[in-house]
């Protein structure tokens, strides 16, 4: 019984780190904004194109882009840990590396609260887990003080622009149109059954918005007025696209700009 005890004792402290990533491999770059703010940054070996958040990855291999996942390079990386994106990564290459023993990890946060939730996995691979979890909190705190600062009620209609050729825009079902609402206004194709619904010119008049938020910068606003050709005089409200595109840490700094922007709306 003595001897058990002493196996188990011994064997306690390697369970404790057995989930602990050395060489770590993101697919996305929003997966690999929150690699970094887990406290996995140090531990990253290769990334996916466009990672350039924080700088420091911009220097990572990059392993995977549009066309695909180059497979044999992240085997020959030796990865422990590989995070993917289920709806943007293809799936046969990311079986693949889990046949061959490589731990793939699915992140695909819908929300804020799932976003610091996705810390929280992560910081459980890390060395320093309560960085990752102190950034989780961090978070939520957060996203309470703008829903208090914000209540529901009295909300500006507004429309969600994407692209204007095709015309694109989100759902009451995405980070994107959560943070909308989150500042006290109303995604007016909130009740798309389309996550990501291609809408007309018609639509978004006939439903008469206060205001255009597009993910972009103020240099993209005469672009924006031009399709709109008078048709749609509203204020444009151009939040930094990495921000608001990217289910990553830095969502809530969109959250901060459009809150701002859209309480100076209602006054």
């Amino acid at each position: 019984m003595l001897r058990l005890l002493l196996l188990i004792a011994l064997w306690l402290p390697l369970a404790a780190t057995a989930q602990v990533a050395e060489r770590v491999v993101s697919l996305a770059p929003n997966l690999t904004e929150l690699a970094y703010a887990a406290g996995l940054g140090d531990k990253l070996v290769g990334v996916s194109a466009y990672s350039d958040f924080p700088p420091a990855a911009q220097k990572i291999e990059q392993v995977a882009n549009w066309q695909g996942i180059n497979v044999e390079r992240i085997l020959r990386l030796k990865p422990d840990l590989v995070l993917a994106w289920r709806g943007g990564n293809p799936q046969r290459p990311l079986d693949q590396l889990a046949s061959l023993g490589v731990k793939v990890v699915y992140l695909d946060p819908q929300s804020v609260e799932q976003v610091a939730d996705a810390l929280d996995k992560l910081a459980d691979y890390s060395r320093e887990p309560e960085n990752g979890h102190a950034a989780a909190r961090q978070m939520r705190q957060r996203l309470q003080q703008l829903k208090a600062q914000h209540p529901e009620h009295a909300a500006v209609p507004v429309f969600i622009q994407f692209s204007t050729q095709p015309l694109f825009t989100s759902s009451g079902h995405t980070l994107q149109s959560q943070i909308v609402s989150l500042c006290g206004a109303e995604n007016i194709f909130a009740d798309s059954p389309a996550p990501w619904p291609q809408v007309s010119r018609e639509q978004v008049l006939s439903r008469a918005p206060k205001a255009i938020i597009f993910p972009g910068t103020a240099q993209q606003q005469a672009e924006i007025n031009h399709f709109w050709q008078g048709q749609l005089q509203v204020p444009l409200l151009a939040v930094n696209a990495d921000w608001f595109n990217r289910a990553g840490p830095r969502i809530l700094l969109a959250a901060q700009q459009l809150c701002s922007e859209i309480d100076a709306l209602k006054r």
